[in-house]
């Protein structure tokens, strides 16, 4: 069985594994140009000063086809 924190990343894991920028990341979490968020509410949240992601959303919004 999978330990299922491996299916949360920080935004600096995320960045490194999906090759994105982590400003690019945040910008997903807080949304711009007052705009929504990109990930679900489902797919993110913010622990103290840590964004926290699924790879779930990581996969929607930038894995490659």
């Amino acid at each position: 069985m999978e330990n299922p924190l491996n299916q949360v990343l920080t935004v600096n894991e995320a960045a490194e594994i999906y090759g994105i920028k982590p400003g690019t990341i945040k910008r997903c979490c807080l949304g711009q140009h007052g705009l929504p968020p990109r990930f679900a509410p489902d797919e993110f949240r913010k622990s103290g000063k840590f964004w926290l992601i699924t790879r779930k959303g990581m996969d929607r919004l930038f894995k490659k086809s």
